[in-house]
């Protein structure tokens, strides 16, 4: 990178205050990051428990797939509604990143764009109050598209918050910590919902209420984060610059680290394979009926494997590098989808045991195993997400960051856009099963890019004699 680019000079404001020379400025960083960690880490913590809880309760391929088709009635819609959600988020991250590169001070902008999406679920939410028919479902659609729309530049301000406060050591655990206990705790109430809210339609809208909590949870988050944070100043950061200067500039990032270009295809395909993650409840709806009950269960089960794996993922992370669990996400994601094809067929499994039958053991159904193959794709999927956005940090320099974030979140939000649509359409003229095939063939394609094209970032700069405090 040309100093051209970058907001430098002879004497800098550290983060403590003071006149010094680069060197000395980037150490004042680093002491300012560590004196200041167990607080920044608090905030993260709460930030990710409360806000990630509520988003899980609001994402999960549970209640909003079956609150659009209950509504519309077509797996089409279901797919539409996830697609303009991530339709928003394709051209804004590029757009945030411009406007939060050059900024000593990330957090105001990020509070912004939190806000605004947290808004969206209201929207959702209080719509279905006081709208119906058609009316309603369009409200949501562009509630959806919204929400895409501003999580695109939301998304980048916070994962560069995250890697300017919390050392590359403690990245893992912090996650594993928030997504444990956000984990538990969005298990619980999506238990609760499923069983309570939804089931006995509470207030005339289980799902609205259900939406409601969401929005309550994710703004005691971020209310937290913005009371606790103390966000350094770095010693340089880039020198504003137009939309298009910075995208002719993406050749440049891709050449100085082919690593990351490869990465980029691994996860943009690894997200292509979640193609089929709307449609894993209404499949599950062919062998259980899908009332608020099995809803809730079906939510347990998926949002349960963030408590039960997330700890391992983020000290696996830690200890052999974020390459290593993407990689057995994916494997894990595979398994999940292949048992969920082959549950409506397995209804006369006997295991052997003390107790249970008329000759010992336990009969597990259709539903057991379904409710199995949600738990691995819980568990797949906190795994792909924790993996991927921690190893993107970990690629080329401090100051790219942003755009590099913006890179892989619009590739993301493209794949992402298309995804649901795509299987819409699948699932409506092919069938699930074919749909759950290309998903497979995705991730699978994802996996072996990953595993022969990508070298773990983290090792190779600590080879090259790079920092492990801060960046690689």
């Amino acid at each position: 990178m040309s100093e051209a680019n970058l907001e430098t000079a002879t004497a800098l404001e550290t983060p403590t205050g003071g006149p010094q020379n680069l060197e000395e400025a980037e150490a004042a960083y680093e002491r300012f990051v560590w004196a200041n960690l167990p607080r920044n880490f608090a905030g993260h913590f709460i930030h990710g428990m409360l806000g990630m809880t509520g988003f899980r309760l609001f994402n999960a391929p549970t209640f909003l797939p079956a609150y659009l088709h209950l509504l519309s009635g077509s797996d089409f819609i279901v797919g539409l509604g996830q697609s303009l959600q991530q339709l928003g988020g394709v051209i804004s991250p590029v757009i945030g990143a411009t406007q939060i590169e050059h900024r000593k001070k990330v957090l105001p902008v990020a509070i912004l764009m939190g806000t605004l999406m947290r808004i969206q679920i209201l929207g959702v939410a209080v719509a279905g109050f006081i709208l119906h028919g058609y009316p309603l479902l369009i409200a949501i659609l562009t509630f959806l598209f919204l929400l895409g729309l501003f999580s695109g530049p939301q998304s980048v301000a916070f994962q560069l918050l995250l890697a300017k406060v919390i050392p590359i050591v403690r990245r893992g655990r912090l996650q594993a910590l928030r997504n444990v206990t956000g984990g538990a705790i969005a298990a619980g109430l999506a238990w609760f919902a499923g069983r309570y809210l939804i089931q006995r339609n509470v207030f005339g809208n289980g799902y609205g209420v259900t939406f409601l909590l969401a929005f309550v949870l994710t703004s005691l988050g971020l209310s937290a984060l913005q009371m606790l944070m103390r966000e350094p100043e770095p010693p340089t950061v880039r020198a504003k610059g137009r939309i298009m200067d910075r995208v002719r500039e993406f050749p440049a990032l891709f050449a100085q680290d082919p690593g990351f270009l490869f990465f980029m295809i691994a996860q943009t395909l690894a997200t292509a394979g979640r193609v089929a993650a709307p449609f894993y409840i209404l499949y599950a709806g062919h062998s259980m009926q899908l009332n608020g009950k099995n809803l809730g269960l079906l939510s347990l089960a998926f949002l349960g494997a963030d408590t039960v794996t997330n700890l391992g993922w983020g000290l696996a992370g830690d200890r052999f590098g974020f390459r290593f669990t993407f990689a057995l996400a994916l494997g894990v994601w595979i398994a999940g989808t292949v048992l969920l094809m082959a549950a409506p067929s397995l209804v006369s499994v006997h295991l052997p045991g003390s107790g249970g039958g008329a000759h010992g053991g336990v009969m597990l159904g259709a539903q057991a195993f379904i409710l199995m193959a949600f738990f691995a794709l819980g568990a797949a999927q906190s795994g792909f997400l924790m993996s991927s956005q921690t190893m993107v940090l970990e690629f080329g320099a401090r100051d790219d960051i942003p755009m590099r974030l913006a890179l892989t979140t619009t590739a993301q939000g493209a794949m992402n856009t298309l995804g649901p649509l795509a299987g819409g359409l699948i699932a409506a003229t092919l069938g699930y099963q074919v749909l759950f095939g290309v998903s497979i063939g995705l991730l699978a394609i994802a996996l072996a890019v990953l595993l022969i094209l990508v070298e773990e970032p983290r090792h190779r700069s600590l080879a090259s004699g790079g920092s492990r405090v801060l960046r690689p």
